[in-house]
């Protein structure tokens, strides 16, 4: 066995996930076809822990969640863009055109092209986006895959600072120096491992509650660049997600809150009172991960049942028809 690998039964963070508690069940006709573990948290603006399913003290990755932490790391070291662009910045992006042409508009405010970004090729991440784009006959492409926004917001910060560009992705280049310093801050931790994220670029492991309290601490700012990107967030919530996106409902429905899901079932949330809340599903299946953030809202009084329901639709499929749910469990 290879020694990463033999090393994963000591891994701390694989302990936690290992143990983590049934959360949701998956249901056929009435019977409990599946089942998905998970943890969640609910973290007081001081960082103190309100509520808690499961073990939230072992380090996960955030995946995607880590992007408004990442852009804000950018808006500290002079990226000018504000507004849509910065959400986009902040953001996994459906590919839809008004995506792909904002990400074109950060690139060539840089003096920069398509040529330059680095994240990992792909199709249009939305259904009707994606299909038209093959119907093109047009390949994979960085500039639609869901994290050229925040590619492009790396480059355009390496430019307004005369960093190197062709090393952007490199955990030891400013940029990315950078954005783990902002991390550290924010979560009032040291990250326990660095990984390459699927878009290419570092991503940073941290304690779930760790996680839930940075998005508490970026949702009640009230002065800095914090609240830039927060705002950012509020104001375009279809940048950061898309047309179709739970998450985009999400920021919508609930005044104040900022959010954003990430990649292996992990969601983050910041309430303006300054509260965090994060979501980790153990097998890392989409499908529980917004019911089991709808529990934790219901749990704490947080957003109306038009909201919550479009975060609980997940459907169990007969024949294309609906025959059950993915419900949570335990929370």
């Amino acid at each position: 066995m290879p020694d990463d690998l033999a090393s994963v039964s000591t891994n701390p963070a694989s302990a936690a996930v290992a143990a983590a508690p049934i959360v949701a069940h998956v249901v056929r006709g009435g019977f409990v076809e599946s089942v998905h573990h998970g943890t969640a948290v609910v973290t007081a603006p001081d960082g103190s822990v309100e509520l808690q399913v499961g073990d939230a003290s072992g380090p996960v990755f955030p995946r995607s969640s880590s992007k408004p932490l990442q852009a804000l790391a950018m808006v500290r070291h002079g990226l000018q863009t504000d507004g849509r662009l910065l959400s986009l910045a902040c953001a996994s992006h459906s590919g839809e055109p008004f995506h792909v042409e904002a990400a074109r508009e950060i690139l060539a405010g840089a003096g920069l092209t398509e040529a330059d970004l680095q994240n990992t090729p792909d199709y249009p991440y939305d259904d009707a986006a994606r299909i038209a784009w093959i119907a093109d006959g047009r390949p994979k492409q960085s500039i639609v895959q869901n994290c050229s926004g925040k590619h492009a917001s790396m480059l355009a910060t390496c430019v307004a600072n005369g960093w190197d560009l062709a090393t952007y992705r490199d955990p030891a280049h400013p940029l990315q120096l950078a954005v783990a310093e902002t991390v550290r801050e924010l979560t009032g931790v040291e990250p326990s491992a660095v990984a390459v994220d699927g878009c290419g670029a570092p991503i940073h492991a941290v304690p779930l509650r760790a996680l839930a309290h940075s998005f508490g601490r970026l949702a009640a700012a009230t002065e800095g660049p914090e609240v830039k990107v927060a705002t950012a967030i509020r104001d375009f919530p279809e940048y950061l997600g898309g047309t179709h996106r739970d998450v985009t409902a999400l920021i919508r429905g609930i005044d104040g809150l900022v959010a954003k899901d990430g990649a292996e079932a992990v969601y983050a949330v910041g309430l303006r009172d300054g509260r965090g809340i994060a979501v980790k599903v153990a097998d890392g299946s989409s499908r529980a991960r917004s019911v089991l953030l709808a529990a934790v809202l219901r749990r704490i009084g947080v957003g109306g049942d038009e909201v919550l329901a479009v975060l609980e639709r997940q459907p169990v499929l007969g024949h294309g028809q609906p025959v059950g749910a993915v419900v949570a469990v335990g929370v």
